[in-house]
């Protein structure tokens, strides 16, 4: 070989991986003659200006004439990695090696909660991300790669299905791959799909595994099972084995729900009686508006039970609340609001949830997630339209004195409002599965919500939605710092205490509207409905945003700023 003529007669010989492509194979004679000064170098060589390594580990040349190449007798196996000749002909290169400053170390604090350190490595480029930590032990021969890609999107799956917003599912995804020792993994999360990517190494084909959610279900208390199953697997003092975790994650869906479906009934109805009693509804109002939802509720888990979609089901679910507001209407009972037992029937429909994880979603990048989840409020709120606005026609066709006017009439009863917001959120929290330990904590921070907006609006005068705003806020804030230090996940402690917050009077007002041919009034107050909406979601991501303020920063070396916290923007 080429190697054996130009080398020293002890050196051992090179194989055929190590020869330059460059070098004519054996057998083959040169060209002409090779003038003096000019030899074959690879591309690889040392450029001018770099000393030769003394003890000739590189096996560089020391000046630009010798050359490198296999050909070369000065040659001794030069590395790959050193910088080419054309190197400094670049206008602004980067430093050849580390620079006097050094580079930045980022440093992850093991006592902050997994969310925050992965969503910080999320955000940074991948050459800056830390080397993983493995804390589960895996075979001699490395973690088996498809099925940790099996069991991460496993897990996305369930937290998707119950309501998570894509970037704690990513987070959550990214922590059990980096706990399993898979390096350079990049998941990605849209409204019904999950997929996984993991790539070695730079010369290694990529693995991509992918998982599409097709049912939804709403159980907190499963979401919260997860969360503390990733919890374990990114623990350094637990040790959960790959099959430990399939079978934890086989039991969590076996699970059934904590409460049965005639408690969830009943729940509805004490949401809706609840509602009423907010918008000024008594005794009567508040029996009359839970029997209607809890109408409206079976007559929804029959359809779902023939397979009707989600659509047909909220129609249904809102005729029978409307229908009961309309005969109490053509009773002609004093001192009774129907419009309050509509309301309240509303209540327990508007998706909240969905609304509340879709802005989440759009505020944090996730565009293709937000407008799947937006455009699916939407069509849910499309469905309690059509249910309410037939009924509501076909009682003004009957005669029924259904009165615009009655949203102008406030009722303060602080001590009562006060109690029906907490009985509000507390049916919530059961109509969300949510797990018993958390039902309490949820309750008082629901009151905390309708305190913080009946100050505001009632008593000082300022705008609803302004107020409502601010007491989203307060909730996303002590949500977040609920799971924070419970080490779960913040829904269970947010989604049920906006309840008392939801538009249900301004959306009631604004079909009576339409159904009475003023469309002005009609689309002014469901336009009013809609700015609530927003108002909550913002409200709640921006008191979930500003707890982080309080809390020990991931990834800050020595008082450093809070590095990689930009999503979406590069500036």
């Amino acid at each position: 070989m080429v190697a054996e003529e130009g080398g020293p007669e002890g050196q051992k010989p090179q194989s055929d991986e190590a020869r330059s492509a460059f070098v004519p194979p054996a057998g083959t004679e040169r060209s002409g003659h090779q003038p003096d000064g000019e030899h074959p170098t690879s591309e690889f060589a040392v450029p001018s200006g770099f000393g030769a390594d003394p003890s000739g580990a590189s096996g560089g040349a020391g000046d630009g004439s010798g050359g490198t190449g296999p050909g070369s007798g000065s040659d001794t196996g030069g590395s790959a990695f050193v910088p080419p000749r054309s190197y400094h002909a670049q206008p602004h290169q980067p430093p050849a090696f580390t620079p006097a400053q050094g580079i930045p170390m980022i440093r992850l604090t093991k006592e902050a909660p997994w969310q925050d350190r992965m969503r910080t490595m999320l955000r940074m480029p991948v050459t800056e991300r830390p080397a993983p930590d493995i804390v589960q032990r895996t075979d001699d021969a490395g973690p088996a790669v498809p099925r940790v890609l099996d069991l991460t999107l496993r897990i996305g799956e369930l937290l998707l299905a119950g309501g998570e917003g894509a970037e704690d599912v990513e987070a959550a995804m990214f922590a059990v791959t980096r706990s399993y020792g898979l390096d350079r993994s990049e998941p990605t999360v849209t409204f019904t799909l999950l997929s996984i990517s993991h790539q070695p190494s730079l010369v290694d084909d990529p693995v991509t595994a992918s998982r599409t959610v097709r049912r939804r279900g709403t159980d907190y208390t499963r979401l919260a099972a997860v969360f503390r199953l990733i919890d374990d697997i990114t623990a350094e003092d637990a040790e959960v084995s790959l099959e430990d975790a399939y079978g934890r994650l086989a039991e969590i869906r076996r699970n059934r729900h904590p409460y049965p479906g005639w408690v969830l009934t009943l729940a509805s109805g004490g949401l809706a009686g609840a509602a009423s009693v907010l918008v000024g509804g008594k005794l009567l109002v508040f029996v009359v508006a839970a029997v209607g939802a809890m109408l409206g509720d079976r007559l929804a888990w029959m359809c779902a039970g023939r397979g009707l979609p989600e659509f047909y089901q909220f129609v249904a679910a809102a005729m029978p609340p409307a229908a009961m507001g309309v005969a109490l209407t053509l009773t002609h009972l004093t001192d009774v609001r129907p419009s309050a037992v509509i309301t309240g029937g509303l209540f327990a429909l508007l998706p909240g949830r969905a609304l509340v994880a879709g802005v989440q979603d759009g505020l944090t990048g996730y565009y293709i997630t937000a407008g799947a989840r937006l455009l699916e409020v939407m069509y849910f709120f499309i469905g309690i339209v059509a249910g309410v606005l037939l009924i509501l026609y076909l009682g003004v066709q009957l005669g029924a004195q259904l009165n615009p006017e009655a949203r102008f009439v406030v009722v303060d009863r602080p001590v009562w409002q006060i109690l029906a917001a907490m009985l509000l959120t507390l049916a919530f929290a059961v109509l969300l599965q949510q797990e018993r330990s958390t039902v309490l904590a949820v309750t008082l921070n629901g009151g905390v919500a309708w305190v913080v907006f009946g100050a505001m609006a009632r008593t000082g005068g300022i705008s609803p939605v302004a107020s409502t705003a601010v007491a989203a806020g307060l909730v996303g804030l002590f949500g977040q710092l609920f799971s924070r230090y419970r080490y779960t996940s913040s829904l269970p402690f947010i989604t049920a205490a906006i309840g008392p917050l939801l538009p249900g009077s301004a959306t009631y007002f604004g079909l009576l509207g339409v159904a009475q041919n003023d469309l002005v009034a009609g689309l002014t107050s469901l336009s009013t409905a809609v700015a609530t909406a927003l108002a909550i979601a913002i409200g709640v991501n921006l008191g979930s945003e500003i707890s982080r303020l309080f809390m020990r920063v991931p990834g800050a070396v020595g008082g450093a700023n809070r590095r990689a916290a930009k999503r979406t923007r590069g500036f």
